[in-house]
């Protein structure tokens, strides 16, 4: 490789057919060299052959986004491809609930340590890297969660609230260096293979057009690493248009 290869970073990646496979393909689809990061090899194998198959490039990179050697090995990863990232998302975190009550310390750090802690690491990198080169898209996936919190979601929405607080100031700080910060949130359903799976009679109750279409929510994100420096965006919130807000 070369220091003309353009890369991305996709953090949080699982299924192909979920939002970080998604984005993996679309930046791939894009000419971007993709590191696609998440925790299970087999499934990270799996994408990035689909991806080289349909004429795209991918490495996969087996990371845990808590751990600051992992994330700092992945940028690194990236430099010695070309330099750094023209594109990074943060997608990882942890939907899991627990009434409030029964809730112990370690589940609710846990919680954060993914959702919100590994978001720092990310940005933190990000910012040590593309903010010198004075250029890039830095993207976090926000939820329903980010901006509201209901039981028993406590968890999980204080951890997303803080991502949001992260990329806020990230957005502050790299815009004037050039560096385009986004927050996404997505406020419904997702039809991915988690939800297909995990949870059929939610899907069906849905009905028609009634869960996000991942293709959909990945041009999104192309869209906003593509938008003029005049006129960016910081947050943007999807939705089906049949989903209550």
């Amino acid at each position: 490789m070369t220091q003309d290869t353009r890369t991305a970073i996709v953090v949080g990646v699982g299924a192909e057919e979920g939002l970080g496979g998604a984005l993996c393909a679309r930046f791939a689809r894009e000419g971007l060299h993709v590191l696609a990061a998440g925790r299970t090899a087999e499934r990270l194998e799996a994408l990035a052959a689909a991806i080289r198959a349909t004429g795209g490039q991918a490495t996969p990179v087996v990371t845990d986004t808590t751990r600051e050697s992992d994330v700092v090995r992945l940028f690194d990863a990236a430099g010695q491809l070309g330099g750094p990232p023209e594109l990074v998302a943060y997608n990882a975190g942890n939907n899991a609930i627990m009434p409030l009550a029964e809730m112990t310390a370690e589940f609710f750090e846990k919680v954060w340590r993914v959702a919100c802690f590994g978001g720092f690491l990310v940005g933190r990198e990000a910012t040590r890297r593309m903010g010198p080169a004075g250029r890039g898209t830095v993207i976090f996936t926000g939820a329903t969660a980010s901006v509201r919190s209901r039981p028993p979601f406590v968890a999980f929405a204080s951890a997303k609230a803080g991502l949001r607080a992260i990329a806020q100031g990230m957005a502050r700080e790299l815009g004037p260096q050039g560096v385009h910060v986004a927050h996404v949130i997505i406020d419904g359903g997702i039809a991915g293979e988690r939800l297909r799976t995990g949870l059929p009679a939610f899907v069906a109750a849905k009905g028609a057009d009634g869960l996000l279409d991942l293709d959909a929510i990945a041009d999104t994100y192309w869209h906003l690493h593509t938008q003029h420096p005049t006129a960016w965006s910081h947050e943007v919130d999807l939705r089906p248009y049949k989903e209550p807000f």
